[in-house]
C-alpha cells in the first residue's frame, strides 16, 4: 500500500548549460602569410561581360610583402606608383607570358606548310633585288 514510499525517486541532476567559449577568430590565409613574412596574392573574383565573354576583370587581394617583392623585382617604374599600379603591371606581365607561351606552342604545332613565310628583300642596285 505504501509502495511509493519504498521507491526513492531518482535524484535529478540539473545540468547547467556550458558557458559558451569565446569564439576565436581563425586567421585568414592572408593574415597567416603576412605574419610569416611571406608574399600573398589571391584572386577574389572574376567578372565577365555577358555580352562579350572575352571581356572581364579580376579582383585581386595582396599583402604588403607581395608588393615589396614586386618592387624589388622591378615592377615599380616611378616613385609615385601606387600598390594597385605595381600589382596591375605584374598581372599584365603574367598574362602576357601566358599568351606568349600558348602562341609558341600553337606555332610549333602548325604543319610547316601552314606557317607564314618570311620573305627578305635586298635591293642590290641597278634595278636588281635579291629575294630570299
Amino acid at each position: 500500500m505504501f509502495d511509493w514510499l519504498k521507491k526513492r525517486p531518482e535524484a535529478k541532476t540539473e545540468t547547467r548549460p556550458e558557458t559558451p567559449k569565446p569564439k576565436t577568430k581563425s586567421k585568414t590565409p592572408k593574415e597567416i602569410a603576412t605574419e610569416a613574412g611571406e608574399p600573398y596574392i589571391n584572386i577574389v573574383s572574376v567578372e565577365l561581360d555577358p555580352e562579350d565573354i572575352g571581356n572581364g576583370s579580376f579582383e585581386l587581394d595582396w599583402n604588403d610583402v607581395f608588393v615589396a617583392r614586386l618592387v624589388k623585382a622591378g615592377y615599380m617604374q616611378r616613385k609615385d606608383d601606387t600598390d594597385d599600379q605595381i600589382v596591375d603591371r605584374w598581372f599584365q606581365s603574367v598574362c602576357r607570358n601566358i599568351l606568349n607561351e600558348n602562341f609558341e606552342q600553337w606555332e610549333a604545332n602548325q604543319p610547316y606548310d601552314a606557317r607564314p613565310r618570311r620573305v627578305d628583300r635586298n635591293d642590290l642596285g641597278n634595278g636588281r633585288t635579291e629575294i630570299s
